[in-house]
């Protein structure tokens, strides 16, 4: 069973790697190092415990669009600053591009780290990093950095995909 998943594992790589290959940008380069990184800790605990320090020093900062600094963040500043400080990533840097890379994950087999995607009004669209136990990490528009359950009424009920990096 194990060899089966790092086949898939690998398959999944190998694929991604190809198609972020063909990407003219190099803003999502550095993903499939991600990638690499990812797939060889594979420890939930370990991620979890680099999100929860992020969490840590940013927690309550403001939100503020096209935000980047403890003034004020916005959800893919908060999310590309930790991937870049907490694990080396370089993401990109709008929710858009975000929702573009990585591999899609069910529902049921989201991990600590996934970024996870909500519809908010028509076209906007909001991002968050996995905790685990239903649970995420986001910058808020009315509350700032914080902790939000996925089966609160409001998350649920707009939530579109989550993407493993």
């Amino acid at each position: 069973m194990n060899t089966m998943k790092s086949i898939r594992l690998l398959t999944s790589l190998a694929l991604i790697s190809l198609t972020l290959a063909g990407c003219g940008t190099t803003s999502y380069k550095n993903t499939t190092n991600f990638n690499s990184k990812l797939a060889a800790s594979n420890n939930n605990v370990e991620i979890n415990t680099k999100l929860m320090a992020q969490y840590q020093e940013w927690r309550g900062i403001p939100y503020r669009h096209g935000g980047l600094s403890k003034r004020g963040i916005d959800c893919s500043g908060f999310v590309y600053l930790t991937y870049r400080n907490k694990f080396g990533i370089n993401l990109p840097r709008s929710t858009e591009q975000q929702s573009q890379i990585g591999i899609q994950v069910d529902p049921r087999a989201i991990r600590a780290g996934d970024l996870v995607f909500f519809n908010s009004l028509f076209t906007d669209t909001h991002v968050g990093i996995y905790l685990g136990n239903r649970k995420f990490l986001h910058a808020s528009t009315s509350q700032g950095v914080m902790i939000s359950n996925m089966d609160n009424d409001y998350w649920r009920d707009k939530f579109w995909k989550a993407l493993r990096i």
